[in-house]
C-alpha cells in the first residue's frame, strides 16, 4: 500500500520528474537571455581578455587544487577549467589532445570570457547567472558549436563573504559525459573554498598578529587594513570623533596595497592634524594588509590673510577643515602672488578653486586656463607663451601630461618670466595625481604645493554642495529629505565633486520642486558599495534598481522581469551593495 503519511519520501520518479522541471525552468531563462543578447546567432564569439590577473586570492587557492585533480583526470577525455567572477577563463588542465584541440576550436581557452552574453547557455555563465551547480548536456547549449559538448559548472564562493569569485567547471564530449561531472566539480569547488579560507586566514592572521602588536607596544590610535578586514582600537575611538575615525579610514583604505612605509601629516575634517604612519604587512612574501599608527590629534590653527579671516569665495561650498584648509591655501597664495602647485584626483574641483580665488582676489586680471590634457605638448607650450606675453594670469592644468621635453621648456619659460622686472603673473600649475617625478624640475620655482583633498575626506560637505549644484541647476524649491542627505554621505564619490554635480544635474533634469526621498535618487546613489564598478556592472547596478523600483522591492518579480534567477538576484544586489 502507498503511503499517505505527510514524511513519507518521495519515489524516485517524482524526484527526477521535480529535477526534470527545475532544469527546464532554468534552461528556458537562460535561453530567454541568450536570444535577448545574441539574436538568432549560431556561431557567437567568446571575447578575449588581454589582461587577466595572475595572482589572485581565487588562483592561489585553486593552483594546488587543480594540480591534484588533473593528475586524476590524467588522459580522460575530460578538462578542468577555472574561470573568475566575470567568466574569464583562468586555466584550463587534463583532457587528452582531441578534446583540447577542439576546445580551442570553440575558444574554450584562458583568456576568453564565457559568459551567456558571449556565448549563450553554458556551463560556465549560466552557473554565474543562476548561481547553482548545474550540468549543460549537448543540445543544451545555445551555441551550435559548443552541442557537442557537456559541461558542469560549480559557483566558487568566498568562504567569508559569501560573493562569487569564480567557476569550476568540467567540460567532456557529449557522448562521453555523466552525472559523475558534477559531482565532482562541487568536490572541486570546495576544495577550492576551503583553500580561500585558509589563505585568507593566513593573511588576517598576519595582519591580526601586527595590529595586537601595535596596540600593545605604540600606545597610538592603531587602525588595521586587509583584503577583507578593517578595524579600529578603542584610542582611536576615544581621540576621533565620528567623522574624523571615517577620514581616517578612507586614507587607510587608499593606502591598503602599499608594500613601502610612508608617514604624512593629515589634516582631519574637525580641524585637527594627526601624524598618519603607515606600515605594511607580510605573510611569507604576500603582502597581508597594513597597519596605521596615530599621534594623538592637534588643535590646528585658524589661518589668516594679515589680521583677517580668508574672505568666504563666492562659487565653493563646504565647511569641513579639510576643506576649508585648501581653500585658505590657495586664496592667500594668490592674495600674496604666490605660485603654487595643487595636487590631487580628478574631479576635486582644482580649476574652480583656484578660479573662485582669482575672481575674489584679482577681479580686474585676465585668468588664462590651459589644459595639456586635451592639447599637445607643443601646443599647450605656444599657448604659455602668448598668454604670458599678454599679461595674463595663469593655470596649467595637468601638467604631468607634458613630455619631458616640453616641461623642461616649461620650466624654462617659467624661470625667465619670475626674472623679468615688469611682468608679475600669477601662476598655478595642477596635478592630476601625485606626478612628482613628471614635474619635479619645476619644484624650484614653485614654493608651496598643496593637495585639495578628494571628496570622500570631508563627506560632510556633500549635503551644501549638493545645495548649490542643484540651484545652479535651476532646482532652487527642490528639497531633499534627511535621509537624502544622509544616503548620500554614506557613498565613496570616486568621481569626487565632479561626480557630485553630474548627479545633481541628473536629479534637477527629472524635477525642480517639491521633496524628494532616497528612492527618487538615480540608481548610481542607491548602491553603496566602495569598489570602483566596471562599465557592465555600472549597467548591471542600475537595472537592478530600476527593476527594484518597478516592482516596489519586490526582489522576485524584479527577478523575473529582468531574467534572472531570485538566486542571481540577492547576490547581486548584495556584491553590488544596493539598497532595495
Amino acid at each position: 500500500m502507498e503511503s499517505n503519511a505527510p514524511n513519507s519520501q518521495p519515489s524516485v520518479s517524482s524526484r527526477r520528474k521535480s529535477d526534470d522541471l527545475r532544469t527546464s525552468q532554468w534552461l528556458r531563462a537562460s535561453w530567454t537571455r541568450s536570444h535577448d543578447a545574441l539574436g538568432d546567432d549560431d556561431r557567437p564569439s567568446a571575447e578575449y581578455v588581454d589582461k587577466v590577473p595572475g595572482d589572485t586570492v581565487l588562483a592561489r587557492a585553486a593552483r594546488p587544487v587543480l594540480a591534484s585533480l588533473s593528475d586524476e583526470l590524467d588522459g580522460e577525455p575530460v578538462a578542468l577549467v577555472l574561470t573568475d567572477s566575470n567568466g574569464v577563463v583562468l586555466t584550463r588542465s587534463g583532457g587528452d589532445a582531441g578534446l583540447l584541440a577542439a576546445l580551442d576550436r570553440v575558444e574554450l581557452a584562458p583568456g576568453f570570457r564565457y559568459t551567456e552574453t558571449q556565448v549563450g547557455t553554458n556551463g560556465i555563465g549560466t552557473a554565474l547567472e543562476v548561481g547553482v551547480p548545474l550540468m549543460v548536456q549537448g543540445g543544451q547549449h545555445f551555441s551550435g558549436p559548443l552541442r557537442s559538448f557537456s559541461c558542469a559548472g560549480v559557483p566558487i564562493t568566498h568562504p567569508i563573504t559569501g560573493n562569487v569569485v569564480g567557476v569550476i567547471d568540467l567540460t567532456a564530449d557529449a557522448q562521453h559525459s555523466n552525472a559523475l561531472m558534477l559531482s565532482f566539480a562541487k568536490l572541486a569547488a570546495a576544495r577550492i573554498r576551503d583553500g580561500i579560507l585558509e589563505d585568507a586566514n593566513r593573511l588576517d592572521r598576519a595582519v591580526l598578529n601586527d595590529y595586537r602588536a601595535a596596540c600593545h607596544h605604540s600606545g597610538r590610535s592603531v587602525v588595521a587594513v586587509g583584503e577583507k578586514l578593517l578595524m579600529m582600537n578603542e584610542m582611536t575611538q576615544q581621540q576621533f570623533d565620528a567623522y574624523d575615525q571615517h577620514a581616517i579610514l578612507e586614507r587607510t583604505r587608499d593606502a591598503r596595497g602599499e608594500t613601502k612605509a610612508f608617514s604624512v601629516l593629515i589634516d582631519l575634517p574637525s580641524g585637527s592634524t594627526t601624524q598618519f604612519s603607515y606600515t605594511p604587512s607580510f605573510a611569507d612574501d604576500k603582502l597581508a594588509g597594513g597597519i596605521v599608527r596615530m599621534k594623538e590629534p592637534t588643535r590646528g590653527k585658524k589661518r589668516t590673510v594679515g589680521n583677517r579671516r580668508t574672505p568666504r569665495l563666492s562659487g565653493l561650498s563646504g565647511r569641513s577643515a579639510v576643506w576649508q584648509r585648501a581653500v585658505n591655501v590657495v586664496s592667500d597664495a594668490c592674495a600674496q602672488r604666490e605660485w603654487l602647485i595643487l595636487d590631487g584626483e580628478a574631479g576635486t574641483g582644482k580649476a574652480t578653486l583656484v578660479s573662485a580665488a582669482h575672481r575674489h582676489h584679482c577681479p580686474g586680471r585676465h585668468l588664462a586656463i590651459i589644459d595639456a590634457a586635451v592639447l599637445s605638448s607643443e601646443e599647450a607650450l605656444d599657448c604659455v607663451l602668448q598668454e604670458l606675453d599678454g599679461g595674463s594670469d595663469l593655470l596649467v592644468r595637468h601638467v604631468h601630461s607634458l613630455s619631458d621635453e616640453a616641461t623642461s621648456e616649461l620650466d624654462a619659460m617659467l624661470h625667465k618670466e619670475r626674472q623679468g622686472v615688469d611682468a608679475d603673473p600669477w601662476v598655478v600649475l595642477t596635478r592630476t595625481a601625485s606626478t612628482a617625478d613628471a614635474s619635479s624640475t619645476l619644484l624650484q620655482i614653485f614654493p608651496k604645493t598643496v593637495e585639495v583633498p578628494p571628496l570622500r575626506y570631508h563627506l560632510e560637505d556633500v549635503p551644501d554642495l549638493m545645495r548649490m549644484f542643484l540651484d545652479a541647476s535651476g532646482a532652487h524649491e527642490l528639497i531633499l529629505t534627511h535621509a537624502v542627505d544622509q544616503q548620500l554621505m554614506r557613498l565613496a564619490w570616486r568621481g569626487n565633486v565632479t561626480q557630485l554635480r553630474q548627479v545633481a544635474e541628473e536629479i534637477s533634469r527629472r524635477i525642480r520642486s517639491g521633496v524628494i526621498g532616497p528612492d527618487e535618487l538615480p540608481a548610481e546613489c542607491r548602491a553603496t558599495t566602495r569598489r570602483t564598478l566596471s562599465r557592465i556592472q555600472a549597467l548591471e547596478r542600475d537595472a537592478i534598481v530600476e527593476a527594484l523600483a518597478v516592482q516596489s522591492g519586490d526582489k522576485t518579480a524584479a527577478a523575473v522581469s529582468l531574467g534572472m534567477s531570485r538566486a542571481t538576484i540577492y547576490r547581486k544586489i548584495r556584491e553590488l551593495g544596493i539598497t532595495p
